[in-house]
């Protein structure tokens, strides 16, 4: 798992500005007359759901700042982006000093930086925190068990392909029950930390924004392959890691505009990371120690995943295919009446049961 370059959240914030209507349908959407939010006839607004009266049908000229629905989503993403980085750079100064072969430091500041940055953005529009994904609500406990064990079935299933190939096998390894039970909870806590991190920077407001400028499948296409690129950097990335990776993004992105949670995002990439640690398969390219046994592979690369991990292998992307249809497909997943009522930033573009 690649540490997250800020400096890919700026290229991608310099996305076209430009947004659609406010629920991606030909209808337009007018404002309610007793919402604090709106900001009257044709007054510009930072936040991206409230519509004006003018509305699409204004003879006015095309401002590329504020379109009836306030200010653009590009301008939007790129005041999240700068706000990104200034935080950062300030967390990650002041958690230099315990970061030196502690990994897990620097996700955790990539992981405030980016969810601190969306707050901030939210509280512009007058919208309360847990409208980014992370809402305290009953369901969170939920999606997250939904996510942790979806994502480990997935992982489960191309390993079991493996294994039933003769491709993998384990082997006995020194050590004691103490070390492995301190090996498995260390790395859980690891892969917890990493997962928020790269869900709060991948799938939250910089995504959200995304959704509401260009769409929801532009903005998934997009979002995937910025998080495949920053795993380019690994140990064995190849093209079927590549492949897979992107389409991992992608189950990602529609779990979450299934839902408008972050918790079954973060559930599934716990998941999915952990279990593949505790096989004592590579993640993305990098290894955990782990007492007592080791997998012994055979086969070609783009079979077995190779120095990448399963991740790298054609049955990883065959059951991570297998999870978009699911996800596309299911009744099981959608937006809990709490996290409606917070009113986030994609309910403005999408209808509350997407796909139809």
């Amino acid at each position: 798992m690649s540490h997250p370059d800020p400096a890919s959240v700026e290229r991608a914030a310099s996305a076209d500005p430009i947004e659609g209507t406010a629920d991606g349908s030909a209808g337009s959407v007018s404002s309610g007359a007793g919402d604090a939010e709106s900001t009257g006839v044709g007054g510009p607004s930072v936040d991206g759901r409230v519509g004006s009266a003018e509305g699409h049908g204004s003879t006015r000229g095309w401002d590329p700042l504020f379109g009836p629905d306030g200010l653009r989503a590009g301008w939007r993403l790129l005041l999240w982006a700068l706000l990104f980085v200034v935080l950062y750079a300030t967390l990650g100064a002041l958690a230099h000093p315990f970061a030196a072969g502690r990994p897990v430091v620097g996700f955790a500041v990539l992981a405030a930086a980016s969810t601190l940055a969306g707050w901030g953005m939210l509280a512009l529009q007058g919208r309360k925190p847990g409208a980014l994904g992370w809402a305290l609500d009953p369901a969170a406990v939920r999606d997250s068990a939904l996510g942790f064990g979806f994502g480990a079935a997935l992982i489960l299933g191309a390993v079991g392909v493996l294994a039933v190939a003769g491709s993998v096998r384990w082997v006995a390894e020194k050590g004691s029950i103490p070390e492995y039970a301190a090996a498995v909870a260390g790395g859980l806590g690891f892969f917890l930390v990493a997962a928020a991190a790269e869900e709060s920077l991948l799938r939250g407001y910089g995504f959200q924004a995304l959704v509401q400028g260009i769409g929801p499948w532009p903005a998934t296409l997009l979002g995937s392959a910025v998080f495949a690129g920053l795993h380019a950097a690994n140990p064995g990335f190849g093209p079927v890691g590549a492949a897979n990776i992107f389409l991992a993004g992608v189950l990602l992105a529609l779990l979450y505009l299934r839902t408008r949670s972050l918790w079954i995002c973060t559930g599934v990439h716990v998941g999915w990371n952990w279990t593949m640690s505790v096989l004592h398969f590579p993640v993305s390219g990098l290894d955990r120690a782990l007492p007592l046994y080791r997998v012994a592979e055979h086969g070609a690369d783009w079979w077995t995943g190779g120095a990448f991990g399963p991740e790298a292998g054609l049955p990883a992307i065959l059951v991570v295919l297998a999870g978009i249809a699911w996800t596309l497909r299911t009744r099981r997943l959608g937006e809990s009446p709490r996290m409606r009522a917070l009113r986030p930033l994609v309910d403005a573009r999408l209808p509350q049961r997407w796909p139809r």
